[in-house]
């Protein structure tokens, strides 16, 4: 048969399987080690107390409750210990706007940081000691309006709007601002310490949390303007309500009731107008007593002082540039042009040179052939003077001043007439063969 663990079944067993044939030992067990046990726990516990002290379930049950109880009161005590004003004792219940609701319940250190727990300890030991049974039944007066105050506190506090209003006009819980003495004493090592006490008091009204902190002499530039920043744009959920003269009930005047509404709301208005005030007022006073923001301006100024002597000073080092490299290029355009105008009066005294070779090789050429006798045997007549001067003058009109250097190079101090003549030849065949001359033309040159 299948064996079950649960709503899980476990397989059957196969026919024919044996224990004492079929199971194998995949392990050993470990020698037995002996260990000594001893009871604990709460359960333990409490059977060990019942039995020392001889106590049932139930009287050790009632015992451990008083002893709670005895315990709870020892700690409020401890929290809550503040004595109370004899003046206190004595108001009227009916007055109890006017009450600071967290001296009635004697946790002033607290104030707005009071937790709901601390609010009802704090109403339970009231109640403990002021409830009008408890006075009565210890000889004392039956006068139960200072419980009534204890009670108009506690449910001002533990409502989250009727608290919130309270808090708003808590003038108790505001921090005076030092003066400009205490600011500045010991070199004004207590200005940070003061002031913050101040912001930490009003910082518990704005509607954006975490609230920066002033901070210390070390903080930055940044931290420090982002702490005034917040300041003088302050968001503040802080309100008036709480000091409204009350509406008349619906069976009064509307018209009464409506006036009352627009009073309230003018003097809400006008208060939040004067705290606006106050407090750009009292951060105005901080920022003006801040070392750091004197500090900051200094090392501003220096560092814009520094800027701009760094600009002026490359200004002057581009100012001089530029004029060191106006000067180089005016020296080089006159250098230049000095060259250039050397180089004219070169070329032009070459060309001068070159037109003089020219003259004097054309000379040259033409005495050779005069000093050749104009190439004619005996004395040349007028006509062939004409001819071999016009040929010359040909040929010279043809050849360049290098061919004409040329050929004045060959005639040299040549004085043999049949020779110039054949130089003259050459020439005239080679200025034929380039096509500067046509055939026939120099004829009395020709050889």
């Amino acid at each position: 048969m299948a064996a079950s663990i649960g709503s899980l079944s476990l397989p059957a067993v196969p026919n024919g399987w044996s224990g004492e044939k079929d199971f194998k030992a995949v392990g050993k067990l470990s020698a037995a080690t002996a260990r000594n046990i001893e009871p604990v726990g709460a359960h333990f516990l409490a059977e060990a107390r019942r039995k020392r002290h001889k106590r049932t379930f139930s009287e050790d049950e009632r015992i451990r409750a008083q002893e709670a109880v005895k315990k709870t009161e020892d700690l409020d005590d401890g929290e809550i210990s503040e004595p109370e004003d004899p003046m206190m004792l004595q108001r009227d219940a009916k007055d109890w706007k006017a009450q600071d609701h967290y001296a009635v319940l004697g946790i002033t250190k607290y104030r707005y940081k009071a937790t709901n727990d601390q609010i009802k300890r704090a109403n339970r030991k009231k109640v403990l000691k002021h409830h009008p049974d408890k006075r009565a039944a210890a000889g004392g007066t039956e006068d139960d309006s200072f419980f009534k105050c204890i009670q108009k506190a506690t449910e001002v506090l533990l409502d989250p709007v009727k608290r919130r209003q309270y808090d708003s006009v808590d003038e108790a819980a505001d921090v005076d601002p030092p003066t400009k003495k205490q600011s500045k004493d010991n070199n004004g090592k207590h200005f940070f310490k003061l002031w913050n006490r101040v912001f930490d008091a009003e910082g518990r009204f704005s509607k954006a949390q975490p609230v920066p902190r002033l901070g210390d002499d070390a903080s930055t530039k940044d931290a420090v303007e982002s702490f005034y920043n917040f300041w003088y744009n302050f968001d503040s959920w802080r309100s008036f309500e709480y000091l409204d003269e009350d509406v008349p009930d619906d069976s009064a005047d509307r018209d009464q009731r409506r006036h009352v509404e627009r009073k309230n709301f003018n003097q809400r208005k006008k208060k939040k107008a004067e705290d606006n005030a106050r407090l750009r007022e009292l951060v105005d006073t901080c920022l003006g007593l801040d070392e750091r923001i004197a500090r900051f301006r200094k090392l501003e100024k220096e560092q814009k002082n520094r800027k701009k002597n760094e600009r002026e000073a490359a200004e002057r080092a581009a100012a001089e540039e530029a004029a060191a490299a106006k000067v180089a290029a005016d020296k080089a355009a006159a250098d230049k042009e000095a060259a250039d105008k050397a180089e004219r009066e070169q070329g032009k005294k070459a060309k001068e040179a070159a037109k003089n070779a020219v003259k004097k090789n054309k000379r040259v050429v033409r005495g050779a052939v005069k000093d050749a006798g104009y190439f004619v045997a005996g004395t040349a007549s007028a006509a062939q003077i004409d001819a071999a001067l016009n040929d010359t003058d040909l040929l010279l009109a043809k050849v360049d001043a290098d061919e004409l250097a040329a050929l004045t190079a060959r005639l040299g101090s040549e004085k043999d007439a049949q020779k110039v003549h054949a130089i003259f030849g050459e020439t005239v065949a080679q200025l034929t063969a380039a096509g500067k001359l046509k055939d026939g033309e120099a004829a009395s040159l020709r050889t």
